[in-house]
């Protein structure tokens, strides 16, 4: 038997924070948070080389977002 929270659950290994945002891939599906609120959820469109930078396709009709790493926002995989 494995000790208490010494494995994440699906869900939580899934939805951790991602900290290098280089690592996500086009279509990726994430949320974005702010103060511990979801801000934005959809799909990456584009990631900057530097990786600060982030192009999300929304989930619902609105235009594409852009946001900075430097604004501190947090992305999740959703």
């Amino acid at each position: 038997m494995k000790a208490r929270g010494a494995v994440l659950s699906r869900r939580n290994a899934h939805s951790a924070v991602v900290s290098d945002w280089k690592s996500l891939s086009v279509g990726d599906r994430v949320e974005i948070i702010k103060h511990a609120h979801v801000v934005a959820a959809g799909e990456v469109e584009e990631v900057s080389q530097s990786g600060n930078v982030l192009w999300l396709v929304p989930a619902g009709p609105a235009e594409k977002q852009l946001f900075l790493k430097s604004d501190g926002v947090q992305v999740r995989r959703g």
